[in-house]
């Protein structure tokens, strides 16, 4: 069976990862404006490599939960597209074999001149040199607010080809993400939303499992795996 699934800061925030609520405009005592877009970055880059340096450290920390394990035991039974919102890397270290960040990773640096890549050290700096063109450009790899996912084609084709899809612990309030749904269900396939509540798009799902991520995702999963 051919399945999509999509999961957002839920899933991780019982491992200990703090989700984001926008009621408040706050992250982590941070506004979003000043840590998680372009401009910010370049007002005060020092600034926002410390917020996300602090990221970093709490993601390494955290352990991945029932719910990341239930998900590399479903790609061992099915083809699974999982593609996360999330930047940290707890779904890789919970067993599953291939993970689409659409917004990129905490694991990832980047140079905002010259587009180069490279692996993350735990502590950036605004000084630090790019590997490739020697400027001190380094960012986060990163998908600010106001700047395009990463592997969008990818993921569009998964989700059409998909006989089910599931979202898991997402809010359904960040574009393209809370759009794939829909996109799933017009393409014909069996629309699943496990989450706390009922998220901003809770009805472009056929059927929805409420409750931690930790107990419905292993539900959901020992039913596919029978």
């Amino acid at each position: 069976m051919r399945i999509a699934v999509l999961t957002g800061a839920g899933i991780s925030a019982e491992s200990g990862i703090r989700t984001f609520r926008a009621t408040d405009g706050l992250w982590e005592e941070h506004r979003i404006e000043d840590v998680a877009t372009p401009e910010g970055f370049l007002r005060d880059p020092g600034l926002v490599h410390r917020f996300y340096n602090m990221r970093r450290a709490d993601a390494a920390r955290a352990q991945p939960n029932a719910a990341h394990r239930a998900l590399a035991e479903l790609a061992r039974h099915h083809q699974v597209t999982l593609i996360t919102q999330n930047v940290d890397d707890l779904h890789e270290r919970g067993g599953s074999p291939e993970v689409v960040h659409m917004h990129g990773s905490l694991l990832g640096a980047l140079c905002a001149g010259c587009g180069h890549r490279w692996p993350a050290s735990l502590v950036m700096r605004a000084a630090d040199p790019c590997p490739a063109c020697g400027r001190p450009q380094t960012r986060p790899d990163i998908v600010w607010f106001g700047e395009i996912p990463y592997h969008m084609e990818r993921i569009w084709e998964a989700v059409e080809r998909a006989q089910v899809f599931a979202a898991i612990g997402t809010s359904g309030q960040v574009y393209p993400a809370a759009g794939l749904a829909q996109h799933a269900r017009r393409a014909g396939a069996e629309t699943i939303e496990l989450n706390l509540a009922a998220s901003a798009v809770a009805g472009d799902f056929a059927r929805r499992q409420t409750g931690p991520a930790t107990r419905v995702v292993p539900e959901w999963v020992a039913g596919l795996c029978r």
